[in-house]
């Protein structure tokens, strides 16, 4: 194997990369003919495989033309940006996917910078040609005009176009000559990225991710930058603060196709995974054990989003999860917090509560998912954006907020955005769809897709990538509506939702068990209401004729665990188990509560 070319794979989320990434492997013969390899085989997580998105890095690896390619598959996400900003540390090159119908996106513009920043070459893959009304020719000159605007070097603005289809599995040089594979993306690959540099001297990697095996356990995964490592070798981590540990290498594994293929010695340019390190975290080097040399640590952008995590304290507390106590939940986010860079976690004045710092609403809902899954049991309190002080100016995170709408719901959707405080900057007609892109404050997003998907009958594509911090704008108006609350512990009568209807929109059914504080609905007026829905038809022994109507209940109404974080308010809670998601107030007692709002508005006053 005489050269190594490192390739990351960078677009916007659903533009095409886990399928492309398929295509590459089945072209190079990593499967059988008859063996069956299913699709998105890089996606292997399964909170991925349900939502449809990569979440997190990963690596493969194929021959083509005796040239070893090292492919890392990054997430589309801009929540997900810590992901991109270390694996793109372990590349030479990237390919930037875009749709031909869509064209550059939020998070196209996201990742693009931080491969250009890092002073990567790029091939532009206009993916998905076949689409109908879609303009390869003009998405082209948008991904030109795109790196002009990022402050593309010279070099960087050369770089070629590949047109096809992954979904198909072709690549071509003119997209109105469909091939019947993708040789033309590989040839361009070898042909325009030069060979992963080797350069001479003692031993420097960088730890980029962290790997765990259930036979090795934890790994380092990360690229050889110089010399050569060996298995059994002594060596030196050097910490990001500055510390020294001595470890040894006990076994040493490159990447092969989806697998790994254990070897005796690494040398620059490859990527590789390290066993025998006990503690190590990402950003550390592994270098030579007499002379270690650091390597600059990874800079990752800082979260801008802020959520109280604490112990499920609710009357149902231990009923679902394996896992309850404050011990428990604090030794799992401070371990998150090694691999997952872009996270942040802070003790609060409560032993039970921590403050979790992440990207997005995104970021931070995936990582309570993940929880969950595990058998965790928590609460989380309302996303909040972190608000910073620069120059003496009181300032938040803003947003690029894109909106791509029928052309008869772009007002509504205009409406919707200017209410939460955005400011329009593009609107222009792209197909049967008006796009439409706002300057819009952070915290103005949380809530904002359901109303915008229900203005648009479902039809409005929404993105958003964080921008800058500008000078805060003020109150933004929360939920309009108020909430049903339930009186009591007991399980939910038809007889009684039905009575009540009338009062609003119901997030419970019949038969389902619930606690007193615990929230059931959306009521019609801006207040809460609290009622009773246990109570069951009083039976006597006289009956009238066509006394008894038959019960016609509306479906309740299920929320997503995004859906549930982005609707509650100061005073709530969602409560996380493994088998439910329920929304509560704070304080569950009706009096306790009104007893607070009264002390909180003599306050005021």
């Amino acid at each position: 194997m005489n050269s190594i070319r490192n390739i990351a794979i960078i677009a916007h989320v659903d533009h095409g990369k886990t399928t492309l990434v398929d295509k590459i492997l089945k072209q190079c013969s990593l499967f059988r003919d008859n063996q069956e390899s299913g699709d998105l085989i890089m996606d292997s997580n399964d909170l991925e495989r349900e939502r449809g998105i990569t979440i997190f890095s990963k690596n493969a690896s194929v021959n083509y033309k005796d040239v070893k390619i090292n492919i890392i598959d990054t997430p589309g996400h801009s929540d997900f940006g810590g992901e991109v900003e270390r694996v793109l540390n372990m590349a030479d090159g990237v390919l930037l996917l875009v749709d031909a119908f869509e064209g550059p996106m939020p998070q196209t513009r996201f990742v693009l910078t931080k491969a250009l920043e890092r002073g990567l070459k790029a091939i532009v893959v206009v993916n998905k040609v076949d689409k109908p009304n879609c303009t390869p020719e003009e998405t082209n000159e948008a991904v030109f005009d795109l790196f002009c605007k990022l402050d593309a070097t010279e070099e960087q603005l050369g770089f070629p176009t590949i047109y096809g289809s992954s979904k198909n599995g072709w690549m071509s040089d003119d997209w109105k000559k469909p091939t019947t594979n993708i040789s033309a993306l590989l040839d361009k690959i070898i042909e325009y990225f030069p060979p992963a540099p080797q350069h001479e001297g003692t031993l420097q990697m960088q730890i980029t991710s962290i790997d765990y095996s259930s036979y090795t356990g934890k790994n380092a995964v990360g690229r050889v930058y110089r010399g050569a490592i060996k298995e059994g070798q002594p060596i030196s981590i050097v910490r990001r603060d500055g510390k020294i540990d001595k470890a040894r290498v006990k076994e040493l594994y490159t990447f092969e196709g989806l697998g790994r293929k254990r070897t005796d010695e690494v040398k620059a340019g490859d990527i590789c995974a390290v066993f025998g390190i006990e503690k190590f975290d990402i950003g550390d080097t592994i270098a030579d054990f007499e002379n270690p040399e650091g390597l600059p640590t990874i800079n990752v952008d800082e979260p801008t989003m802020n959520m109280l995590f604490t112990i499920n304290n609710s009357p149902f507390f231990g009923k679902e999860g394996k896992f309850v106590t404050s011990r428990h939940v604090r030794e799992r986010l401070f371990r998150e917090t090694e691999k997952n860079l872009a996270l942040r976690v802070e003790e609060t004045a409560s032993p039970d509560a921590l403050l979790v710092f992440g990207r997005g609403i995104l970021h931070l809902s995936i990582l309570i998912e993940t929880m969950r899954r595990e058998g965790y049991e928590l609460q989380v309190g309302q996303p909040k954006v972190i608000v910073k002080e620069i120059e003496g100016v009181k300032c938040e995170p803003y947003e690029v907020l894109t909106v791509d709408c029928p052309l008869d719901a772009a007002s509504k959707a205009i409406h919707i955005v200017t209410q939460h405080k955005g400011e329009l900057m593009v609107m222009e007609p792209k197909g049967d769809y008006q796009h439409l892109e706002f300057n819009i404050p952070s915290r103005g997003i949380i809530g904002l897709r359901n109303q915008m998907l229900t203005a648009t009958a479902g039809e409005a594509i929404i993105a958003h990538r964080f921008d800058k911090y500008q000078p805060y704008k003020g109150n933004i108006p929360g939920r309009i509506e108020g909430v049903l609350i339930a009186m009591e512990r007991g399980v939910g009568t038809a007889y009684s939702i039905d009575k009540l209807q009338d009062r609003g929109k119901f997030f419970v059914e019949p038969g389902e068990e619930m606690y007193a504080g615990q929230i059931i609905g959306e009521h019609i007026r801006p207040d809460d209401l609290v009622i009773n829905i246990c109570k069951a038809k009083q039976l006597t022994n006289m009956r009238a004729s066509g006394s008894d109507t038959a019960v016609a209940l509306a479906p309740k109404i299920v929320f997503s665990l995004e859906e549930a974080l982005e609707y509650i308010q100061e005073d709530e809670y969602v409560e996380v188990t493994p088998k439910s998601i329920r929304m509560r107030k704070i304080i569950l007692d009706e009096n306790e509560r009104k007893r607070k709002e009264k002390a909180s508005a003599e306050v005021e006053a």
